[in-house]
């Protein structure tokens, strides 16, 4: 395992401004490692424990200190990312997308009703054919249930996203609703990430680099599962979305749009974007451009906080 002292020398921490909020933050906080394999990237949310903080800085240690895997398949299908807007705002968030031919939108939002959910998806599915919501674990199954059919009034989706908070409740709501149901934050929080596929709970699973513990961990969960796999990003970097690029790119089949579009929600990032072609982006990491990464430097306190971050999770890698 890399060493601890060397990590530290690696690091870079940045602050990236968001377009709109997303996940109730406007600037995404982020450590970068500059490895002797390449670039890797440490950004858990600023409220999770060591613990689960502790597989990110395994998936950042990775991809700078090991090889990524060889892809497949030289460009990625990605989704548009819409976040809860109300309608009005969304045709302005889709034009960062440029050719996306799916969408996932935000809904369940805190504050929010279903009826501003069903406007804000509409007024993506008038300019995208496919569309997925994602609820973040934050309906109940009656709430999920209704919402399914709310939500398919004027048409189909494609998956519902995490509808639900855990393992059970989406085994029940698949017995009651047609739309097919994705698995994520039941997949990438839990102890046994394979355990929503073992209970039948899910017709999608949604998987990420970061919280997985990077991408050979990723594929070696992926080669478990016999469901149909998006990966996705967990509001990463250039850095860290390249890395998912590659994670897709390697999957033996890819079915489905990945979630690995949402360098579009930043003001700036640190690398120029990529900006996609006919809604596909390439499977190849990406290296930051280091003027980028010093105008976005964090203040010295973050830094420092999260030189401290790192080696509280340290401890915990196996």
């Amino acid at each position: 395992m890399a060493d601890l002292a060397d990590i530290l020398e690696r690091l870079h921490v940045v602050a990236l401004p968001m377009r709109v909020r997303f996940r109730g933050i406007t600037t995404r906080e982020l450590a970068l490692i500059e490895g002797p394999a390449g670039w890797g990237e440490f950004g858990p949310f600023l409220e999770y424990g060591p613990a689960e903080a502790a597989h990110w800085l395994a998936a950042g240690i990775a991809a700078a200190y090991r090889p990524l895997p060889g892809v497949r398949r030289a460009r990625i299908p990605i989704n548009a990312t819409v976040p809860a807007v109300p309608a009005d705002s969304v045709p302005e968030v889709l034009a960062r997308f440029p050719g996306a031919r799916t969408a996932k939108v935000k809904v369940a939002e805190p504050g929010q009703t279903l009826a501003d959910d069903v406007a804000r998806v509409n007024a993506v599915r008038a300019a995208v054919p496919t569309v997925r919501v994602d609820a973040n674990g934050g309906w109940t199954v009656d709430e999920a249930a209704a919402a399914a059919r709310a939500l398919t009034v004027d048409g189909p989706l494609e998956y519902l996203e995490q509808p639900c908070a855990t393992v059970r409740e989406l085994a029940e709501l698949r017995r009651r609703v047609d739309v097919p149901v994705a698995a994520d934050e039941s997949i990438r929080k839990a102890d046994d990430p394979l355990h929503v596929v073992r209970r039948g709970a899910a017709d999608v699973a949604v998987l990420k680099v970061a919280p997985l513990g990077g991408v050979h961990a990723m594929l070696d969960i992926a080669a478990q599962i016999d469901i149909p796999i998006v990966v996705s990003s967990a509001l990463d970097s250039a850095v860290g979305i390249g890395i998912g690029l590659v994670a897709a790119g390697a999957l033996p089949t890819l079915e489905h749009a990945c979630g690995l579009g949402t360098g579009g929600l930043f003001g700036d990032d640190v690398a120029a974007p990529i900006v996609p072609v006919d809604g596909y982006l390439p499977a190849a990491a990406v290296v930051p451009d280091r003027d980028r990464i010093a105008a976005l430097a964090a203040p010295p306190q973050r830094r420092q906080w999260w030189i401290d971050r790192v080696r509280e999770c340290y401890p915990l890698l196996s």
